[in-house]
């Protein structure tokens, strides 16, 4: 093993739901634990369906240093246990609006600009660098309808710089990625080709095929598939995602479920 794998693991649980270990410290990301149900948006609108439980229950997952939340407004994001759970983490690094909206959280709710960072402190006492990165929810217009949501980028001495893209479905922000960060030895991209009836059954995330492209784009090393399960409205599951980076010839850089 590599002193850059050794750095770096990624767990995918369920849905958006993963756990990064890089540089002795342990992140979660978009945490849902609820039960297999009908979830609204809490308002008019699509109701979405969770199909299976999640792997892993919060007493389980245990302790984390930091939870990275792309977005708090959909329940397959951050649902009512995802919720919960975030009452005993130290720090929930999020968007400016989402941390606005956990404001029972006080000061542990951190929002960012995209660009923006704050610093991590790992076991040895050097910095992990959190960095917001620019995602859209959808085709562009999207944000009044499905908001605000965030990516980010990790890095830091001596470690791999990791980018995790949260519900982004433009391969154009991937590109603005590359530009101001260069390439990523990991990428944890969010696929499953999500459609809903918002916007013409337009995707709401990137389909398995863009999903290779911004790996291919972004230049990685490894690359980490999550989002393609357990509920209705992903529509392309991780046998897809598997199928279109052998198609690309890239089915070497994407890690096993």
């Amino acid at each position: 093993m590599s002193n850059t794998e050794s750095q770096i693991e990624v767990r995918v649980l369920s849905g958006p739901t993963t756990v990064i270990e890089i540089g002795g410290l342990r992140l979660l990301t978009d945490p849902t634990f609820d039960a297999p149900g009908d979830y609204g948006l809490g308002g008019p609108g699509p109701v979405l369906t969770k199909t299976e439980p999640s792997p892993v229950s919060p007493e389980e997952l245990g302790a984390v240093d930091a939870v990275l939340l792309s977005h708090e407004h959909h329940p397959d994001n951050l649902d009512t246990s995802g919720r919960a759970y975030l009452a005993q983490v130290p720090l929930v690094v999020t968007t400016p609006s989402a941390a606005g909206n956990l404001g029972e959280l006080g000061d542990a709710a951190r929002g960012l600009q995209p660009w923006e960072s704050l610093e991590l402190t790992r076991p040895d006492g050097s910095a992990l660098v959190v960095t917001a990165a620019p995602a859209r929810h959808g085709p562009v217009g999207c944000e009044p309808v499905t908001g605000e949501v965030t990516g980010f980028v990790l890095s830091g001495e001596k470690l791999p710089t990791v980018y995790v893209s949260g519900d982004n479905a433009s391969l154009d922000l991937v590109g603005e990625i590359v530009q101001r960060v260069g390439r990523v030895d990991t990428a944890v991209i969010f696929a499953g080709a999500v459609r809903t009836p918002f916007f013409d059954q337009a995707l709401l995330t990137l389909d398995a095929a863009q999903a290779a492209e911004a790996v291919r784009l972004l230049g990685a090393r490894r690359a980490v598939v999550a989002h393609t399960d357990s509920w209705a409205h992903f529509t392309e599951d991780r046998a897809a995602a598997e199928a279109a980076f052998a198609a690309v010839g890239l089915a070497d850089r994407l890690q096993p479920a």
